[in-house]
């Protein structure tokens, strides 16, 4: 039997956002399963988002099961929280805000330098830096999809982004990253930078936006795979 591998959203909290991934994976032979997180009760932060994890690992395998942890954007502030309850395989982040032990969500644009790798990738690239949904998250979903989109979209409330990553340091075990090629929400340069800075590796670069879940689902899961 394979390891189970869980997938964590990013805003908004959605599993589906994984759904043609995880279907993919499923037909390859992994137990691969996504989790909904309660991202619009602003009540809730990333303790709460954990928990959701951690209940879901432990509803799906036994809770000494090592698993593998997939971490979406924001859903990366919660993997650290999840490993230190739960065992860990390896853990993977997509496009992802990959923290610092004791960052915030809401301190990491500024400390990354988001806005102008951002503004600077677009006028590289000749799209608008004036920010906008369909230039920066939708530009390379297909239109079918995008109408089923609507029916999934949750606002994120502002819930996590004061709370603390409190983790140490990174676990004794594998660590990776998956960068969207054509991401303009979290441009490749800056995916890269910031992997290699706080976590000491090289991103695996596949094609695809900032939801390359959505819009390259297949070449998502191969990369996927091939960790598993």
């Amino acid at each position: 039997m394979s390891v189970p591998l869980v997938l964590i959203p990013g805003a908004g909290g959605r599993a589906w956002v994984w759904h043609l991934v995880e279907a993919d994976l499923r037909r390859r032979g992994y137990d691969a399963f996504a989790v909904d997180l309660p991202a619009a009760d602003e009540s809730k932060g990333l303790p709460a988002y954990a928990d959701a994890v951690v209940r879901a690992v432990c509803d799906r395998a036994n809770g000494d099961t090592p698993v593998t942890i997939a971490a979406y954007s924001l859903g990366a502030f919660t993997a650290p929280l999840v490993w230190q309850r739960v065992p860990a395989r390896q853990v993977i982040f997509v496009n992802a805000m990959i923290p610092r032990p004791g960052e915030t969500p809401g301190a990491w644009w500024d400390d990354v330098g988001w806005e102008q790798a951002r503004t600077e990738a677009a006028r590289r690239n000749g799209y608008s830096p004036d920010f906008d949904l369909d230039t920066y998250f939708l530009h390379d979903i297909p239109a079918d999809l995008r109408q089923v989109m609507a029916g999934h979209d949750v606002p994120q409330s502002p819930g996590p982004f004061g709370d603390i990553c409190a983790f140490d340091g990174w676990p004794d075990v594998p660590l990776h990253a998956i960068a969207g090629r054509d991401d303009r929400f979290f441009p490749l340069d800056l995916q890269q930078r910031v992997a290699r800075e706080r976590l000491g590796v090289e991103p695996d670069v596949v094609p695809g936006g900032h939801l390359a879940a959505l819009s390259r689902p297949a070449e998502l899961a191969a990369a996927l795979a091939r960790y598993l």
